[in-house]
């Protein structure tokens, strides 16, 4: 395990030159202007595709060089594939990355199908997408419950995932953090309007307290959806296929691939992040201070530098 604990304010790696290569010069669409809200307005009204997998339709987007090394994003509970971070991707096409972002059955344009709603049956779905598009190996990058995802992907069919990056997530399982009640009590509240219910959870979103209240314009550094991302009983399909997931505490040893754990100090209270690292063979732990769930859009610059570091220093 390699332990980095990071100020938001820290510099210890500076913008990547990779080895002096030329890289081709790719079309990156969030580049024509400053603006968050216009780049997460660009991703918005980026046209999606659709592949028939299974017994489902999954609905995604790509971006980026086209022959480039694909890296797929694996979304948590209740987001939808246009809530990922515009700067996060934007940093990843300029890395001449092909660039996959999707929904996972039952959210935003994906089907739900008629399959039970699991872990391992999301990840099945990512592998069946994998095969659909083509892509015999990859890197991935899995958010909260997607990090679930990502690790049962690679633990199911390990050939297939390169690097693996395992952001706001636990090995899940018995040792798991239930839901803090605070937050389902919201989210369960059929009296509140989705937008009150977002305005609520924001500051639990964005930790630590003062950082939030010194930063309460969300929608300056948030990609808000235009309504809510998916359906109460969808979301609470997902909290459950979550809550019921074996986990992989007892398999970490079996993880091969070079492995990015990245958390939020304020997000991390057991600590989750140090059981991950601890049990993966020669993995990364990379806790960033006053910041929560929310750390790529707190502080995407340092989440962003310290990503593309990790993945350039393990391409083949």
């Amino acid at each position: 395990m390699i332990l980095f604990n990071v100020l938001s304010s820290s510099n210890l790696f500076s913008p990547l030159e990779t080895n002096g290569s030329t890289k081709p010069n790719i079309s990156n669409p969030f580049a024509s202007t400053s603006s968050f809200q216009s780049k997460a307005s660009i991703l918005d009204n980026m046209p999606s595709h659709n592949v028939t997998v299974g017994d489902i339709s999954i609905a995604y987007k790509q971006m980026g060089n086209p022959e480039g090394k694909p890296i797929i994003l694996i979304t948590g509970a209740s987001s939808t594939m246009d809530m990922w971070n515009p700067l996060l991707l934007e940093a990843l096409i300029s890395a001449n990355y092909k660039v996959i972002i999707f929904e996972n059955r039952g959210v935003g344009e994906s089907t739900a199908g008629t399959k039970e709603f699991s872990i391992n049956q999301f990840a099945n779905d990512t592998l069946n997408f994998l095969d659909a598009l083509r892509i015999n190996k990859t890197d991935v990058l899995g958010w909260s419950m997607g990090g679930f995802i990502a690790q049962q992907l690679a633990l199911t069919d390990p050939d297939r995932v390169e690097n693996l990056v395992l952001y706001a997530t636990s090995c899940g399982g018995s040792n798991d953090r239930p839901t803090p009640p605070e937050i389902l009590a919201i989210d369960k509240n059929i009296s509140m309007s989705e937008q009150e219910k977002m305005q609520k959870l924001a500051p639990m979103f964005f930790a630590p307290v003062r950082w939030f209240e010194a930063h309460p314009d969300y929608t300056s550094y948030f990609p808000i959806p235009k309504e809510y991302p998916i359906p109460k009983q969808i979301h609470l399909k997902q909290l459950d296929a979550s809550a019921t997931w074996g986990g992989t505490c007892n398999t970490l040893s079996s993880f091969t691939q070079p492995t990015l754990i990245i958390v939020g100090t304020n997000d991390d209270p057991a600590p989750d992040s140090l059981t991950l690292a601890e049990g993966i063979p020669g993995s990364w732990l990379i806790r960033i201070g006053e910041a929560g769930h929310a750390l790529m859009y707190q502080h995407p610059d340092e989440f962003n530098r310290l990503l593309i570091t990790f993945l350039d220093i393990h391409k083949e």
